[in-house]
C-alpha cells in the first residue's frame, strides 16, 4: 500500500512557539496545525514503507548535528503566495540532506528547485503577506539541529510523526540532552566563542 511521507527539521519549543504566534497574527489558518519547521522532503509518495524507513535512518546516521540560523524574510510571490524566514546558516546542510533523502525509495522529480525556508504566512490576503514580510525582516534566531522527523500523511489528511531520527546515531534520547550536547559541540567548533554568553 502506498502512502505519502515528508521529512522535516523541527525547532526548539520556544522558537517554534514564537513563530507560531507570528504566523497566527497574520491570519494563517495553518498556524495552529503546522509547527514551525524546515522541510527537507515535501509530500512524496512511497510504495515501500520499510525501504523508506531504512533509507531515512541511513541518511540520519551519516549526518552530524549542525547549527541553523534563520534571519530576515523572503517571498515566493508571484509564483506562490508564501512569505518565509530565510535559512542563513545551515542552508548548504539542508540542501545536502534534501539531495540525499530524495533518492532511492523517495526519488522523484520536483516542480520547483529545493529552497530551504521557514514558512511564516501562506494563502492569506496580500496585505497580510506584505505585513509578514516587513514585520519579520529583522527576525533572527540560531539553534542546533540534531535530528529530523519522518512524517506520514494519514488517511485523514493529518501529518503524523512516525520517527524522530537522531543524527549520527540510531537511538533516541532526551531532547533537552541532545540540544545541550549539540550546542556544546557547536560552541567548541566555533572556538569556544559561545562560552562568553
Amino acid at each position: 500500500m502506498s502512502s505519502s511521507v515528508g521529512v522535516i527539521l523541527g525547532f526548539p519549543p520556544d522558537i517554534a512557539a514564537e513563530l507560531q504566534r507570528w504566523r497566527a497574527s497574520f491570519g494563517d489558518p495553518l498556524a495552529d496545525v503546522v509547527p514551525a519547521h524546515i522541510t527537507l522532503v515535501t509530500t512524496t509518495p512511497t510504495h515501500d514503507w520499510q525501504a523508506t524507513l531504512d533509507h531515512v535512518r541511513e541518511v540520519a546516521r551519516g549526518q552530524s548535528p549542525f547549527m541553523v540560523t534563520i534571519a530576515g524574510t523572503g517571498s515566493f510571490r508571484p509564483v506562490s503566495p508564501v512569505v518565509f524566514i530565510t535559512v542563513e546558516e545551515g542552508f548548504e546542510q539542508c540542501v545536502e540532506l534534501h539531495e540525499k533523502l530524495q533518492q532511492g525509495p523517495l526519488a522523484r522529480d520536483l516542480p520547483f528547485a529545493y529552497h530551504p525556508h521557514v514558512t511564516i504566512a501562506h494563502d492569506v490576503a496580500p496585505e497580510a503577506l506584505d505585513e509578514a514580510e516587513t514585520v519579520l525582516k529583522g527576525y533572527r534566531a540560531s539553534f542546533p539541529v540534531v535530528s529530523m522527523g519522518l512524517y506520514e500523511h494519514d488517511a485523514d489528511g493529518i501529518w503524523q510523526l512516525r520517527e524522530e531520527l537522531d543524527f549520527g546515531t540510531e537511538t533516541d534520547n532526551d531532547a533537552g540532552t541532545r540540544y545541550a550536547i549539540a550546542a556544546a559541540e557547536a560552541a567548541a567548533q566555533a572556538g569556544g566563542a559561545a562560552s562568553s554568553h
